[in-house]
């Protein structure tokens, strides 16, 4: 059988599984399926632990890549087995909600920078920490959001930070150039019913709604987003750098339709 995604013994590193429901998880499911050796780092040692039964008999790190110290360590832990890097996902986000959704102009300093920090920076310092080990031509995966420009109240301040992360992808894509053809891309799926999501107030009711506006009437499936990110992390998407390629199943173009527009007068 031909190897149309051409990732048959390719390394990819994966950053972020927290459960079988992860974005990252489809994604490394998918690579593995393409013939792809992943290695998993997830952000702490009790995540490994609960997660030794759904990884058994793979290669599991641990980083939390606020503490520059394990990049630094986790790099050089890769290195020591794996010489050659041909791809990283970045799925990697946190904001917190420990006092529920605010005004965005009551957004806390210390909070906003964290967000930044964890779910921004360190695609940056990951990058950075692993430039000598890429491939020539390798290829760097960053989980985003279908809009940055949806003001939407429960999404809260994260919206403006996968804006910056969306921008970093062309810089990183620029300073790259200067000795690789590294590319930077990212995946910005619409609402997706992961662990993680559930923990957002008012995400269920805006899920929900997105099922009514999506054409086929359908939320986006998470396996759907790993089908695109596999596919830019292979060499047959070489053409595309600097992008955030937008995975709604067309919910962007139906805000007006006719049947919501009725409903929501009718129920106004």
């Amino acid at each position: 059988m031909t190897d149309f995604l051409q990732l048959h013994d390719k390394t990819v590193v994966v950053f972020g599984v927290a459960n079988r429901k992860s974005v990252a998880y489809h994604i490394a499911r998918t690579l593995e399926e393409a013939g792809a050796l992943v290695i998993y780092v997830v952000r702490s040692p009790e995540r490994r632990d609960s997660l030794a039964k759904l990884l058994q008999d793979r290669e599991v790190l641990v980083c939390d890549v606020e503490d520059q110290q394990q990049i630094d360590r986790v790099r050089d832990e890769i290195a020591a087995r794996h010489p050659l890097i041909h791809g990283l996902v970045h799925s990697i986000a946190f904001a917190s909600y420990e006092h529920g959704m605010q005004p965005f102009h009551e957004t806390g300093r210390a909070q906003f920078l964290q967000a930044v920090d964890i779910s921004c920076y360190s695609l940056i310092a990951l990058s950075k920490a692993f430039k000598e080990l890429f491939a020539p031509d390798a290829s760097v995966l960053a989980i985003s959001i279908s809009t940055t420009r949806m003001a939407s109240e429960n999404y809260g301040y994260m919206a403006p930070i996968k804006a910056a992360l969306d921008s970093s992808l062309a810089f990183l894509t620029k300073s790259f150039s200067k000795f690789s053809q590294v590319r930077f891309n990212a995946v910005g799926p619409g609402l997706l019913k992961t662990s993680a999501s559930a923990g957002i107030p008012g995400y269920v009711d805006s899920y929900l709604y997105a099922e009514q506006v999506i054409p086929r009437g359908q939320a986006i499936q998470t396996q759907e987003a790993a089908n695109v990110a596999t596919f830019l992390l292979s060499p047959r998407s070489s053409g595309i750098t600097a992008q955030t390629l937008v995975v709604d199943a067309g919910m962007s173009i139906n805000y007006f339709d006719a049947s919501v527009i009725e409903r929501t007068m009718r129920e106004g």
